[in-house]
């Protein structure tokens, strides 16, 4: 169990994905929720943008009375920003305010000439979600100082911290109005890292070479990078979450972080050991029966090996290119079992394709692949989805002669996609192997998801996941369900080769390995939870604190 080292009176956390998932922030902080709520109760409160509406309600969010509700009857906010209490639906039910903010884009303008006057930070070059970034971290920063001067001096111990750039407007007007506050930010990647990497440009082999500030005027990234760097150099601690990320961190935005926080994972999100066997033959019979309405193939259970890959569509950044190649090879090696591939990345998606929901529906048995069967939802822009551009261009068909299927499903798995209708977790439970061969991973939510299955997972030397398991555990799936593959700027055939010989590992191993290697990757996950990672957050709030006293100590202003 873990222990507390820090009494907090208030900890907020603000970021744009509080009930709101997009990615992988989403995951940390839901799962992180639980951890934090049993140490801190209601002490707790996460700040996120209400972005829906009564039409479009959150899923993720449920209106209730708080502790909080005394404060905002008299809450004095700006002008057109309002709020709502309530709980977030996830383990822990942490309390959430979700702030309305489309009302302080028309301060914007005033807001970047004083974050320029005070410290510097260059948003003269905006553009995109800039400035609802800005707003909104503009608003949570007004909500935060709001209830600071409630309490008054009632709540000594305060903590405020922000996820990402997106934030970091927020993080500088709290230190700015309110300095009695410790700040936090954490970074889970740097908006410079991910361009450079995004435009093709090798990171690794040439990382010392780079300036972060002229690489954002290359790029076009000045704003954001600006907004960052600054932040970083500005909060009481700076936090990343893993060690390659920190490195990138010191050389970019010139700021080595305080700690390093990697992401944890919260066991309320698996089946229980009981529960698992039925978990697992509900998502196979899903995947197999959507397989074989797709494509017209009789896919026999105990002969087909399922293997996905999932995340941000960042094609070359997460390595769905070197995934369809690895599976190219695959092809290329005879395996003895049928294999369906799925690559399940949310992309432009229009809409779950009306002949495979016909065929689903009808529960009709045809040896007939539909036309194209390598997709399950229409998207907007097939002529240049770089995904199924690769699909076709590789050969994949899904005639009932190829002895590998690969299926793109372009969607949120969330539960009403049209086709599965699973989250997906859900869907996650009736896989045999994930690889996520990313180039660009500072951390690697996916493959800790999958260990967490008990599912072996292939993931690179590049991913800050992978780093974990080769510095304090054992690589490979016999030791730990994971297999951590070499990746360079240098390195894509041989780490092609090397993840499609993963792969026929696992096709044929025998009932017996299946099982230990299971074991071993659960096991994995147990070491990987909140229960042991929760001590770098307490670490990084000590931090927060001794460096606020510092500077009240220094100006005596508070």
């Amino acid at each position: 169990m873990v222990k507390k080292t820090t009494d907090i009176d208030l900890l907020f956390e603000t970021s744009w994905e509080v009930c709101n998932k997009i990615g992988g922030i989403y995951t940390v902080l839901s799962t992180k929720a639980n951890t934090l709520h049993k140490l801190y109760n209601d002490n707790v409160v996460f700040i996120g943008p209400d972005v829906w509406s009564e039409s479009t309600p959150s899923p993720y969010f449920e209106e209730t009375e708080t502790n909080l509700d005394s404060w905002k009857e008299v809450a004095t906010l700006p002008e057109g920003v309002r709020v709502r209490l309530g709980r977030w639906n996830v383990p822990g039910h942490p309390l959430v305010i979700l702030v309305k903010f489309d009302s302080l884009y028309r301060l914007n303008n005033d807001l970047f000439g004083e974050m320029w006057k005070k410290y510097g930070v260059d948003s003269l070059h905006a553009y995109g979600d800039y400035g609802e970034a800005c707003a909104f971290s503009h608003a949570a920063a007004s909500v935060i100082c709001s209830i600071v001067e409630y309490y008054g001096n009632k709540k000594k111990k305060i903590i405020a911290h922000f996820d990402e750039w997106t934030t970091g407007m927020g993080l500088l007007l709290v230190k700015d109005r309110c300095p009695q506050v410790a700040t936090i930010f954490t970074t889970h990647a740097t908006s410079i890292g991910r361009s450079i990497c995004g435009n093709q440009k090798p990171l690794y082999d040439y990382l010392k070479g780079y300036n972060g500030d002229q690489m954002s005027r290359e790029l076009n990234m000045e704003a954001k990078h600006s907004l960052e760097k600054i932040t970083a150099h500005q909060a009481d601690c700076f936090t990343t979450v893993s060690q390659i990320t920190a490195i990138e961190c010191e050389q970019l935005l010139e700021r080595r972080p305080d700690i390093v926080t990697p992401n944890g994972f919260e066991s309320g999100f698996v089946p229980a050991k009981t529960k698992m066997p039925a978990a697992r033959k509900d998502a196979r019979s899903l995947l197999i029966n959507t397989a074989r309405a797709l494509t017209g193939i009789d896919y026999d259970d105990k002969s087909t090996f399922i293997v996905v890959t999932s995340g941000r569509f960042e094609y070359r950044n997460k390595g769905l290119d070197m995934y369809l190649d690895s599976i190219n090879r695959v092809r290329s090696q005879a395996p003895k079992k049928r294999v369906i591939a799925y690559i399940m990345v949310p992309a432009w998606v229009k809409d779950a394709r009306p002949d495979l929901v016909e065929r689903i529906s009808t529960d009709t048995t045809s040896t007939e692949p539909l036309q194209d069967p390598v997709f399950t939802h229409r998207i907007n822009n097939p002529d240049s989805d770089a995904v199924l551009a690769s699909i076709h261009r590789l050969g994949f068909t899904n005639r009932v002669s190829d002895n590998v299927t690969v299926i793109y499903v372009p969607c949120y798995l969330d539960a009403q996609d049209g086709i599965f209708n699973k989250t997906y977790y859900q869907i996650l439970a009736g896989v045999d192997a994930t690889v996520f061969p990313s180039y660009y991973e500072p951390w690697g939510y996916t493959p800790l998801e999958s260990v967490a299955f008990g599912v072996p997972t292939v993931t690179t030397t590049l991913s800050g996941f992978g780093q974990w398991i080769l510095n304090d555990l054992d690589n490979g799936f016999e030791k730990s369900g994971v297999n951590v593959i070499e990746r360079t700027d240098h390195s894509y055939s041989s780490s092609v080769e090397n993840i499609a010989e993963s792969l026929m590992t696992l096709i044929n191993a025998d009932k017996k390995q299946i099982t230990a290697i299971s074991d071993s990757a659960r096991n994995t996950a147990v070491k990987a939870s909140w229960t042991y990672f929760i001590d770098y957050y307490i670490k990084a709030f000590d931090k927060a604190i001794a460096s606020r006293n510092r500077r009240r100590t220094k100006s005596k202003k508070f």
